[in-house]
């Protein structure tokens, strides 16, 4: 699966189910620094806010917390163009993947 990546409504919000839990996703953009960041959400409780995304680092990795999604979401590019994110390639070539790349 592939989370959603609208730029141009940012920062928008999104619901995704991930293995039967809904999570609440919201995405951010820090134009001064160029990056993005998400904010998750579970039930209505914020789990997390402005976590960076990284090139190849899978979101939340550094977070012991069991309300967590139990597959990785992590941002990678398939065709291996990109090694890193920006807001040129976030959404075009680099996604962010849920679970295996393959699956």
């Amino acid at each position: 699966m592939i989370l959603p990546i609208y730029k141009e409504r940012i920062p928008y919000e999104f619901e995704v189910n991930i293995k039967g839990e809904i999570f609440t996703f919201e995405l951010h953009y820090n134009g001064d620094n160029d990056f993005f960041a998400i904010d998750l959400s579970k039930n209505g409780e914020v789990i997390i806010y402005g976590e960076k995304i990284t090139y190849g680092r899978p979101l939340f990795g550094a977070l012991s917390d069991t309300r967590l999604p139990t597959l990785s979401i992590t941002p990678l590019d398939p065709s291996g163009d990109a090694n890193e994110v920006t807001y040129d390639n976030f959404g075009e070539s680099v996604l962010l993947y849920v679970g295996d790349v393959d699956g």
